[in-house]
């Protein structure tokens, strides 16, 4: 953006680290607002609440941020097995879930638990803004070097392995999910626990959303890092990340 005297203003720079944690806290708290409004999680969350639903009257202690790293968990030996290969900085992103996972129970603490609010119009606004949250956080999420949650590191290792638009295997993996969820909460609980009309609509809004985001954050943040070395070695995609900077750097000339 250009201002009177022709110079571009000047933006934040060096927010690689704290859009990690960005993904991690915000998403969680968009995750649990959308649970208290009932109308249903979207199709990459609504899996392990749906699994935590149905077990945790047989576990007790198998809560929803639990629910969520041990499906987590499951998803990455599926990708594995898909992808046929295993690299160390997989359980890094695995550490990123179980970090989820613990964000999770904190926010459903601070927010009751899993009983929805009794107000419409309550459910209706944290419905909105959950779902307001969660694609911002998700932006974020697409622009940090740091190890991802595993939902991201399947869709971008399975195009890596086979060659594939990162776009094309999103919109596979998130029909699935979305098939998923809807068999899940059938199967599991007998209802629609975690699925709902909510769940098509974030289906429908959360890629334009997540997009609509990327394109403002860009205008105000760089995504370098304040620990380079370290960053380095924590780096899911380092191949991805150097072009990025080299992107960043071409940006501010």
């Amino acid at each position: 953006m250009n201002g009177t005297n022709g110079m571009k203003t000047k933006k934040i720079g060096k927010m690689n680290e704290l859009a990690w944690v960005i993904g991690i806290v915000v998403c969680s708290l968009g995750v649990c607002l959308c649970k208290k409004s009932d109308f249903g999680l979207s199709m990459i969350a609504a899996p392990p609440f749906i699994l935590h639903v149905a077990l945790k009257d047989i576990f007790p202690w198998f809560t929803h941020g639990t629910a969520e790293y041990v499906w987590q968990g499951f998803l990455l030996i599926l990708m594995c097995a898909a992808v046929q290969r295993f690299r160390w900085r997989y359980l890094l992103s695995f550490g990123t879930a179980v970090l989820a996972g613990l964000s999770i129970d904190f926010w459903s603490l601070l927010l009751g638990g899993d009983a929805p609010f009794e107000s419409l119009a309550l459910r209706i606004a944290v419905f909105v803004f959950g779902a307001v949250l969660t694609a911002l956080a998700i932006a974020f999420v697409f622009r940090t070097s740091l190890p991802i949650q595993i939902y991201e590191l399947l869709v971008r290792e399975i195009a890596s392995r086979f060659h594939l638009s990162v776009d094309r295997v999103k919109m596979v993996n998130d029909i699935v999910m979305f098939v998923l969820s809807a068999a899940l909460s059938w199967i599991l609980t007998g209802g629609w626990n975690g699925f709902g009309i909510g769940t098509v609509l974030i289906t429908l809004i959360n890629a334009p959303l997540i997009a609509l985001f990327g394109k403002l954050i860009d205008r105000c943040f760089t995504f370098d890092s304040r620990f380079p070395k370290l960053c380095a070695l924590l780096e899911q995609f380092p191949e991805e990340a150097q072009a990025a900077e080299g992107r960043a750097e071409n940006t501010q000339e």
